[in-house]
């Protein structure tokens, strides 16, 4: 069981209780499922769903956006790990990154209307929404996402088994810190 923090009771007539509430983990995979490698964080999901689906404090989810509205999908979350396809050009298709936040390259989204990730959840911050404070991005360096498709390039889909273990030892390194 994931725990976050211990809460005492010490109202007057009633002994000190000690609870301890649950840490709760969103492992959120991104893309577009008709995009070749965009399609990625999704897939990279589905096989972390099947490996900690009995864990009640952990949801795993996929979802089709960024900024704003990924800002408002963490809202509530002790801490999170997003999964996605990147494109840094530095590193051969189906290198596994592991990221925090402020380490995604500048990027201008696909809308106008929006922002990228650290913008959004310095906004969250500025309007005092509980967003995690442990964000992790397990980025999968990509090869083909502007291709319409829905297979993976080989070398990406060679890296899924490789970022669902990745995930997976994400959410129990973060366990065993918050236990100790």
């Amino acid at each position: 069981m994931h725990k976050k923090q211990t809460e005492v009771n010490s109202a007057a007539s009633a002994p000190s209780v000690v609870k301890e509430h649950d840490m709760r983990t969103l492992i959120l995979g991104l893309g577009n499922p008709i995009l070749g490698d965009d399609s990625v964080g999704l897939k990279v999901a589905e096989g972390v769903r099947q490996r900690l689906s009995a864990d009640p404090d952990i949801e795993v989810d996929v979802d089709y956006w960024g900024g704003l509205r990924l800002m408002e999908r963490l809202i509530g979350y002790d801490r999170a790990i997003i999964i996605d396809a990147i494109c840094t050009g530095n590193h051969p298709a189906g290198t596994l990154l592991h990221l925090g936040p402020n380490d995604l390259p500048t990027q201008h989204t696909a809308s106008a209307h929006d922002v990228n990730l650290p913008t959004a959840l310095q906004l969250a911050t500025s309007m005092g929404l509980t967003i995690p404070q442990e964000i992790t991005i397990i980025a999968i360096e990509a090869e083909k996402v502007l291709d319409f498709g829905e297979g993976l390039t080989e070398a990406v889909a060679a890296a899924v088994p490789a970022a669902i273990e990745a995930v997976v030892e994400a959410v129990h390194s973060s366990c065993a810190s918050q236990s100790a």
